[in-house]
């Protein structure tokens, strides 16, 4: 249900900006004001799920996310939208930060940890993908403002499970203390970072470089302050992980390109090829399908004989080939030949690279250091897809504004600014491809099921 609702507006974003009056550039902040809080309080709130435990952490946040669902669809401004969304984040935030920690907690044996990672990425998968679908056919059927009301019976049915399901755990205690500056400092980073490159066509290029300097500062004020921080919110030997630095970076990359695709492949569906609400989610249901049917079915056990190093490479060179397919996509083009093949590699590429990238990243780290690092990858994860978007949508609209200011009709330099992007987007997942070769290759794979790996556990 979070993941779905980073996206779930995908497919709705014509109706709310007619409905609500939002600029070209203000509507991708429907979209920003959820992922960007969702990013940046990760850590924060994967370490108070330490200190409270993080049960509770998962039940707060999940009777947040519900509330602030409703708040969404009852929003009548732009304003109160955008606010509602933020808070969504948070909620998103203070579940999603203690699930991965829940999961290697409850899964410590490599070939169950593998199929558990499956089953986890999957999910989240299926979360990202269905929420075009949903989208669409919610907004059809009734309105955009039940693309956030379906969420109430689900979020009330979910809050119940967790409390049935999950154990009670005790944290450490509040006592020991969180970095609340370090925080405040990270998510400022993120949010000016993301309002920089969104905003970059609307203002000169010297505004735009003093906030892009403001934003390093920001991000190296953060990195200072978790040197010196008696207790750090983020404690920088992680990094010393070639694995777990190497795998987060590989999916910044990564989710950059599949936000990007999934955000602007439903405008292209629309205003280039004139899909109604319902026809964009229906073509994009192949996708969320092949994705759960080589999880759940293939993945772990393609994992478990190949190593998850070669699984990631094959997964990320299927993203590379279905993004530079749909860098050629045409204004006159066919779903069935145009779209859905590159959507079909795309899918499949995700599907082997996700969850062996979690694997890869989770098995680089102690046991200690599980909670933290599953907020790192949770953090990463929604980083990507947060600059992603805001890259790839900023070029495509320069690209049209610069072709319609040269006389050019709507559709064709429509077209041509989603072509650059996706061709920007399959260069960023061919320098994800180059970093994963270059710095996840182990002597071993580490994530392979092998016996001496079992006996350490």
């Amino acid at each position: 249900m979070t993941i779905l609702d980073g996206n779930v507006v995908t497919v709705a974003m014509p109706a709310i900006q007619s409905d609500l009056g939002f600029s070209s550039a203000g509507l991708a902040w429907i979209v920003n004001a959820y992922l960007i809080p969702f990013g940046g309080l990760l850590l924060l709130v994967g370490r108070l799920g330490d200190l409270v435990g993080r049960r509770r952490m998962f039940t707060a946040g999940l009777a947040l996310f519900t509330v602030a669902s409703v708040l969404c669809g009852v929003a009548t401004g732009q304003g109160t939208l955008i606010a509602a969304r933020a808070l969504q984040g948070v909620g998103g935030a203070m579940t999603s930060a203690v699930v991965l920690g829940m999961l290697i907690a409850l899964f410590p044996e490599p070939r169950e940890q593998a199929g558990a990672i499956a089953v986890f990425s999957a999910v989240g998968a299926a979360g990202g993908a269905l929420g075009t679908f949903l989208g669409g056919a919610l907004t059809q059927a009734l309105s955009w403002h039940w693309i956030f009301l379906v969420n109430l019976p689900i979020g009330i049915a979910a809050w119940i499970a967790a409390l049935r399901v999950l154990a009670p755990d005790r944290g450490a205690g509040l006592g020991r203390g969180a970095d609340y500056p370090g925080a405040a400092l990270v998510t400022g980073a993120l949010m000016l970072t993301v309002y920089t490159i969104v905003g970059a066509g609307e203002r000169s290029v010297g505004g735009t470089l003093i906030l892009a300097v403001v934003s390093l500062a920001l991000f190296a004020g953060f990195i200072l302050r978790q040197a010196r921080a008696a207790r750090p919110l983020l404690r920088l030997r992680l990094f010393r992980s070639r694995l777990l630095t190497g795998a987060n970076g590989v999916q910044i990359l990564m989710i950059a390109t599949m936000f990007g695709f999934q955000y602007i492949g439903a405008l292209y569906l629309q205003r280039v090829l004139g899909y109604d609400e319902l026809r964009t989610g229906l073509a994009f249901l192949p996708a969320p399908v092949l994705i759960g049917v080589l999880m759940l079915g293939l993945s772990a056990r393609t994992i478990g004989r190949f190593g998850a190093y070669r699984v990631l490479l094959a997964g990320l060179v299927l993203i590379v080939a279905g993004m530079g397919l749909m860098s050629r996509i045409p204004v006159s083009g066919s779903y069935v030949v145009d779209v859905l093949p590159p959507m079909l590699l795309l899918a499949a590429g995700f599907a082997a690279a996700m969850p062996a990238v979690t694997g890869l990243a989770m098995s680089g780290v102690a046991g200690e250091d599980a909670g933290l690092a599953s907020g790192l990858f949770n953090t990463t994860q929604v980083v990507g897809g947060s600059l992603g978007l805001a890259v790839l949508t900023t070029l495509a609209a320069g690209r049209t504004d610069q072709l319609l200011r040269g006389g050019q009709v709507f559709a064709v330099a429509t077209a041509e600014g989603y072509r650059l992007a996706f061709a920007v987007a399959a260069g960023i997942a061919g320098v994800g491809l180059v970093v994963a070769g270059v710095l996840l290759r182990p002597a071993r794979d580490s994530f392979a099921p092998a016996a001496p790996t079992r006996s350490r556990h």
